[in-house]
């Protein structure tokens, strides 16, 4: 398991509140052609520089985060919000930016900005360097979250480089505007296709293009490398002299890509400041954003998903995980408020009745573990015979469903040690048992989870399929 935790970076830019509005919308409104909607929580977070220092904390690291607020009471809630993690440097000269963004479902219906956009001034370039001189001691990296919001002027980049620079730090850059000279000397900037586009004026949707635009900014800008973000087409690492590398997306299904470019900046970081190679820290990096354009709003990848998901990376869907790490992860998902599935079985011989009832499964819960009978596990059960697909084979099957997000596997008869490790909200099996016959109904009940029985597709078993085949 990959461990960042420890590592200090520092995080210098613009700061901002996100807040959430969740609702339903069934209806148009009688005033005008949008949705109505009806309004179920709310959610305020740190955004912007904020959030990047959000992400690194998720992964284990120690963030120090320096910005500029208004004084104001959206100041006050981001200093709630972000503890002493923070250095947020009051200004009567300006105020504190807002984003409102309000969400049907999971479709984001409207975003509301309320910003100031004015250049840092004198005083308040000095009081920034106070704050960054100090964190600098001991941090291993820094990072210039730079959302154009004025924070980030030339004089104030051109000394946060040359203090970490001088203090052997490297900085990563999150660039915006045309003008990437601003952040020379930084050893990586990571810029997002568009805004790659837009900084030199070249076409970046094909594979050959974005190289050529990166290495324009190469050959411009005194920087060590250029990471570009592409979406859905993954991220491309271009350094001087050497061939360019290339990762596809990992996203299994994309919900909301607010703050994507936070998570991958705060990786990428961490990962240079644990000591990664700069092509290792972009693939942890993808990874991590593979996770949180998952999830709806702001939102960060802890240490487990992350571990979860360079597992899949490297292509290790087929091992089931082991007790401990599908704890961690499982633990991870509910300090997230995300509900969590478990189904057991067999799972032998894959049919469209298994494929539907774990379909069915997870569209009740927001994460699904499934656990695996061990293979004798499954001859005690079912005979001699059985099972036909050992366990590594049955697992890397269920791991590739769209539909599970975890499997485990349990020695025992029954899955009952395992539930009571993983502590599920959910737990499902088919309707051919009752509840009083769920093995771990009680227990879940205990702490306040649910059993729900679903149905199955008729005329579907792994028995009756081999009965077939022998035939």
């Amino acid at each position: 398991m990959l461990d960042l935790s420890g590592h200090r970076v520092v995080c210098l830019g613009d700061v901002m509140l996100d807040r959430f509005l969740y609702g339903d919308a069934s209806r148009l409104s009688p005033e005008a052609p949008v949705p109505v909607v009806r309004l179920g929580r709310t959610q305020s977070m740190a955004g912007g520089a904020g959030n990047v220092a959000r992400n690194i904390a998720a992964l284990g690291g120690e963030p120090a985060l320096i910005g500029l607020v208004g004084e104001d009471d959206e100041a006050r809630e981001l200093a709630s919000l972000l503890g002493g993690q923070a250095r947020l440097l009051p200004s009567a000269a300006r105020r504190t930016t807002t984003k409102l963004r309000v969400i049907a479902g999971r479709q984001q219906i409207v975003r509301v900005d309320e910003e100031q956009r004015r250049e840092a001034d004198a005083a308040e370039a000095a009081a920034i360097a106070d704050a960054l001189a100090a964190a600098l001691k001991g941090a291993e990296a820094l990072i210039l979250s730079d959302y154009g919001k004025g924070v980030l002027t030339p004089s104030v980049l051109g000394h946060a480089i040359a203090a970490a620079r001088a203090m052997g730090v490297p900085v990563i850059a999150d660039p915006k505007g045309r003008d990437f000279t601003r952040y020379a000397g930084a050893a990586c900037l990571t810029p997002n296709a568009a805004e790659l586009a837009e900084a030199t004026g070249l076409p970046v949707s094909a594979d050959a293009d974005c190289e050529a635009a990166a290495r324009a900014v190469l050959a411009e800008v005194a920087v060590d490398a250029v990471l570009v973000t592409r979406s859905e087409k993954g991220m491309m690492l271009v350094r001087r002299d050497q061939p360019a590398i290339t990762v596809p997306a990992m996203a299994r299904e994309v919900f909301d890509v607010s703050g994507a470019g936070d998570t991958v900046i705060a990786t990428l970081a961490l990962g240079v400041a644990a000591g990664l190679p700069l092509e290792g820290a972009m693939r942890t990096a993808n990874a991590a954003a593979g996770v949180v354009v998952g999830k709806l709003g702001t939102a960060t990848c802890s240490a487990a998903e992350l571990d979860h998901a360079l597992r899949e990376a490297e292509g290790a869907t087929g091992d089931a995980l082991s007790w401990p790490a599908a704890k961690r992860l499982v633990q991870s998902w509910k300090e997230q408020g995300l509900a969590v599935g478990f189904a057991n079985g067999c799972f032998d011989v894959l049919h469209a009745g298994h494929t539907r009832m774990l379909r069915a499964a997870r569209a009740q819960c927001d994460r699904l573990v499934v656990a695996l009978n061990a293979d004798a596990s499954v001859t005690r059960l079912k005979g001699a015979n059985r099972p036909v697909n050992p366990l590594e084979d049955r697992a890397a099957v269920i791991a590739a469903l769209a539909s599970v997000d975890a499997v485990i596997a349990f020695d025992q008869d029954t899955p009952l040690e395992a539930i009571l490790e993983l502590r599920p909200d959910r737990l499902f099996k088919g309707a051919d048992y009752t509840i009083a016959e769920v093995v771990g109904a009680p227990e879940v009940a205990s702490w306040g989870g649910q059993t729900l029985l679903l149905d199955l597709l008729p005329g579907r078993s792994t028995t009756s399929i081999l009965a077939r085949a022998r035939g």
